[in-house]
């Protein structure tokens, strides 16, 4: 099937602000990408709605009456792991977009992001990749290598999975990683699936982690 005729992205928004969840809606529905499939305005009705309609990605507000956006990240993540989750932040300066990344968000988007930077985000992390500007990457980088002070036991990785893994280290995408070494991104997120149950990890974020603190985001 080709990449037109698939079925399109179900999405679930959260925001506790009813017009920008309109158009949000508005943006991805016209854009042929994605279809929304339920909508939230508080963390905790955030966690019911994605029970029942079962998305392939949410896009959550942070900053939301009684259950925050960190709180119900932390709980679908638990839940419900294959469920992408996709920040919506008013500005990546807040304090709980680093949270809410090792909470296992796969990444983040301006609430000022035009029609087509949502349709790419959405696409981009139903793909595998995550999704950070330049200078929240940096931050993420500098906060991994801060806090990376536990190293797992010498994993029994293959030549692959330890190429793959010194770039995740960089904060290579899948896509930038698949480009890299000539295979298909799929492949990619089959490996990365693979290193993480053979290291005993559970997110992107441990793994890279786990890299820098082996020092492979120095290496060749």
């Amino acid at each position: 099937m080709s990449e037109s005729e698939s079925e399109p992205i179900r999405v679930v928004i959260v925001d506790d602000h009813p017009s920008l969840r309109a158009g949000v809606k508005a943006d991805l529905e016209g854009s042929g990408v994605a279809t929304v499939v339920g909508e939230a305005s508080d963390g905790g009705e955030a966690i019911e709605v994605v029970r029942q309609s079962m998305p392939d990605v949410v896009l959550m507000d942070l900053s939301m009456p009684t259950v925050q956006g960190v709180d119900a990240i932390k709980a679908i993540v638990e839940e419900l792991p294959h469920v992408k989750i996709l920040v919506l932040s008013a500005s990546e300066a807040e304090s709980n977009v680093l949270e809410a990344i090792k909470l296992g968000a796969a990444g983040y988007l301006l609430k000022t992001s035009t029609a087509s930077e949502l349709a790419d985000g959405v696409t981009r992390v139903y793909a595998g990749d995550a999704v950070f500007t330049p200078s929240l990457a940096g931050l993420l980088l500098s906060e991994f290598r801060r806090t990376a002070d536990v190293e797992p036991g010498e994993p029994g990785l293959t030549q692959r999975e330890n190429e793959i893994l010194r770039l995740v280290a960089k904060g290579y995408a899948y896509g930038e990683i698949a480009q890299e070494l000539f295979i298909s991104t799929k492949t990619v997120q089959n490996h990365v699936r693979n290193i993480l149950t053979k290291l005993h990890l559970r997110s992107r974020y441990e793994l890279m982690r786990y890299a820098i603190k082996r020092g492979l985001d120095h290496t060749g």
